[in-house]
């Protein structure tokens, strides 16, 4: 340890030595008359605008073409009834984000070769200008507060937990790595839970002592009625995780020793949203790889991969440990007729504890 501490000393000192050393000649260099290497000339101010300008160009370039090549990536239309509007917030800010990037760098490029500096010539030069710095204030001001109020209206209906047009409760239980859904029962309330509750066949921690305990029923799968709005409550169990699903532009944290929650109404079907065109054309092509990939598999003496097919998933969006990247659970989306028939066949917690008793 010793020695590699000074020669890293060394290192910074002969570092330390050849910079004062430039330092040194530069102080000596010649008038900026002269021709020389060490002062830009009209030549390399011409060279250096024309890199610049080429950059830009070729930013451009890549940018649009990582737009059409990596459009398959794109999430499909949204499969919540917030999540339009959601889409069109978020559309309208990167049109407004790429308007004004297009501007302000294309100019920096474009100005940079059209102005590069030249003997004897000097630029212009404002000490200010009131009227364009009322533009350039003005402006962004009006933007942004529109952008904002609108993602302030979105967020509130997001997180609005009235009751008024008859929700369904639902908890979503996280922990190291799988998750537990906790329906309300015919009462749709959730009876209290806590971490210290969790024993033996109660692995979500329902208070045994709460009557609005009695009739939750806990689940492996996330089913949800079209069309009628749900509020999501979470817990963890353990450390910080999120409640990601994509296909209805929904997340949410979920903290340790707190309930937080949010609220959506899913609008398409699982059967629905697997027939749309986006998904159809999606779903062959992943068979494809997956086709391609099992043919190398069963060469090697390994065994295929099964076809893909498509299905709504929660997903854990926090690093939570080794396992993260396995953390989600089916979401099932439904006609109410359906929903209920399943959770008529999902036991409640009066029935767990009597069977745990026995």
């Amino acid at each position: 340890m010793t020695a590699f501490l000074i020669i890293f000393i060394a290192a910074l000192f002969a570092i330390s030595v050849w910079q004062i050393t430039k330092i040194v000649s530069l102080g000596k260099a010649p008038e900026p008359d002269s021709d020389t290497v060490e002062v830009a000339n009209d030549g390399d101010n011409k060279r250096q605008g024309l890199y610049m300008l080429l950059f830009g160009i070729g930013f451009y370039a890549l940018m649009i073409a990582c737009f059409v090549g990596y459009s398959d990536y794109f999430l499909p239309d949204a499969a919540s009834k917030h999540g339009a509007e959601y889409d069109d917030l978020l559309l309208l800010t990167t049109v407004v984000i790429m308007i004004v990037q297009v501007l302000t760098q294309g100019l920096l490029h474009w100005f940079s070769y059209k102005y590069h500096g030249r003997k004897g010539q000097k630029a212009l030069f404002y000490a200010d200008n009131d009227r364009l710095e009322f533009i350039w204030t003005a402006i962004p001001v009006v933007v942004l507060a529109g952008l904002i109020l609108w993602g302030l209206f979105s967020w509130n209906d997001l997180m609005d937990a009235n009751t008024d047009d008859d929700p369904l409760i639902v908890e979503v239980y996280a922990y190291q790595f799988n998750w537990k859904v906790r329906y309300s029962g015919a009462d749709n309330t959730l009876g209290d839970a806590n971490v210290r509750f969790i024993e033996g066949q109660n692995v979500l921690g329902i208070d045994p002592t709460d009557q609005d305990g009695m009739d939750d029923q806990v689940g492996a799968e996330l089913h949800l009625p079209v069309n009628r709005p749900v509020i999501f409550k979470f817990r963890s169990q353990d450390v910080l995780h999120s409640a990601y699903m994509p296909h209805f532009r929904a997340q949410m944290n979920v903290v340790p020793g707190m309930v937080t929650q949010f609220k959506f109404t899913p609008t398409v079907t699982s059967e629905d949203y697997k027939s749309t065109e986006f998904m159809t054309k999606k779903v062959r092509k992943i068979n494809e790889i997956r086709r391609q990939k099992s043919i190398e598999l069963v060469a090697d003496g390994d065994m295929a991969l099964d076809p893909y097919e498509f299905e709504y998933y929660l997903l854990c969006n926090k690093i939570c440990g080794a396992s993260h990247y396995n953390m989600q659970m089916k979401i099932v989306v439904e006609s109410e007729e359906d929903y209920n028939t399943w959770l008529e066949t999902q036991t409640t917690f009066e029935k767990t504890l009597a069977n745990a008793e026995n």
